[in-house]
């Protein structure tokens, strides 16, 4: 079923990023308010690019970066790619279904494609959710299958890149004993 451009875009997929909590359900529902110092629109080849300080909401999803460019196929699936320039980092902030927590995500490159419902968060790429945090080159989130994969790069062989993935999970409580 093919979803309407951006309503889903990265709500369903870059604040559920995290291994460790669903995004906020009611967000889907919100509609999509983009900032940005210039827009430019190509309607022939359905690409919508964002650029200066992008700001993304809809409901408690917050997405900044730089640039974000949205790009539609001919079955009308979307895919993004949100970016920041020199140094910094494109991120993502929502809070978690039935929580006041947050879910937070931060890497020089995001992506979303539609079509597969995976989000691919690229270089230096950190997912926080709570205390629980996974750090890595690349981190990779299946909405589908609700599996995520996190490498030093993606498609990488253990030990052959020069950073390795981390992860801290704090532990959990028990309601009190």
């Amino acid at each position: 079923m093919k979803r309407p451009l951006l309503t889903t875009l990265f709500a369903a997929a870059l604040a559920a990023t995290a291994p460790f909590a669903s995004a906020e359900k009611a967000d889907r529902d919100q509609p999509v308010n983009i900032e940005a110092d210039r827009l430019t629109v190509d309607d022939r080849n359905k690409v919508h690019i964002f650029e200066g300080n992008v700001i993304l909401t809809q409901g408690t999803l917050v997405i900044r970066g730089d640039k974000l460019v949205v790009t539609q196929d001919a079955a009308g699936f979307q895919n993004g790619v949100a970016t920041a320039a020199g140094k910094g980092l494109a991120t993502f902030r929502q809070r978690r279904d039935g929580s006041t927590e947050y879910v937070e995500g931060e890497a020089e490159r995001i992506e979303y494609d539609s079509r597969s419902e995976k989000a691919r968060l690229f270089n230096r790429a950190k997912v926080t959710s709570g205390g629980d945090q996974v750090t890595g080159h690349y981190i990779e989130y299946d909405a589908i299958t609700e599996n995520y994969l996190a490498t030093n790069a993606p498609g990488s062989k253990p030990g052959t890149a020069p950073s390795r993935v981390r992860a801290v999970i704090q532990p959990k409580s028990d309601g009190g004993q």
